[in-house]
């Protein structure tokens, strides 16, 4: 449970629109590569299930952050709503990253996510699956940071 008066709107129940809203304020947060960032939208004492890596609190996700962009260079993020409901939100999303080798990635998955009343993710659950890709079979390809607002999303992509 969130111990501070720290907002982070949209609150709960959420919308269809709020939702959205949701959604693309967390693509951008991680789009950023910035784990601090990151961090912030979550409570003091998220919990995480992120593959089969467990994470609980701000310091641990900060951590995981840093390793994962360490690892996934050149990454980038579309996050799209499934579905949603009072405090909970369920996305699906994809990202293209490579490794220091030079390999490409698409990595697709799905989260489900609660959110605490005022507006921090307490509870995280992602399940990823990753696809070794060409360079020339990349679909994200704008500059690091936030996708622009004109990109195709994942179904337009057909993704």
């Amino acid at each position: 449970m969130n111990t501070t008066s720290e907002m982070r709107p949209p609150v709960p129940p959420f919308t269809r629109e709020t939702a959205i809203q949701k959604v693309r304020m967390a693509e951008d947060g991680w789009n950023s590569r910035d784990p601090q960032r990151v961090s912030l939208a979550y409570t003091v004492d998220s919990k995480w299930r992120n593959r089969a890596e467990f994470v609980k609190g701000r310091e641990q996700i900060v951590a995981f952050l840093t390793r994962k962009w360490v690892r996934e260079l050149d990454y980038r993020l579309i996050k799209e709503l499934w579905t949603f409901e009072d405090e909970r939100i369920a996305v699906r999303f994809a990202y293209e990253w490579h490794d220091d080798s030079g390999q490409w990635f698409r990595s697709y998955g799905n989260e489900n996510w609660e959110f605490d009343g005022n507006g921090l993710m307490s509870c995280r659950h992602a399940s990823i699956n990753d696809l070794p890709i060409a360079e020339s079979e990349r679909k994200f390809r704008w500059p690091p940071g936030r996708r622009p607002d004109d990109h195709p999303g994942l179904s337009d992509l057909g993704l």
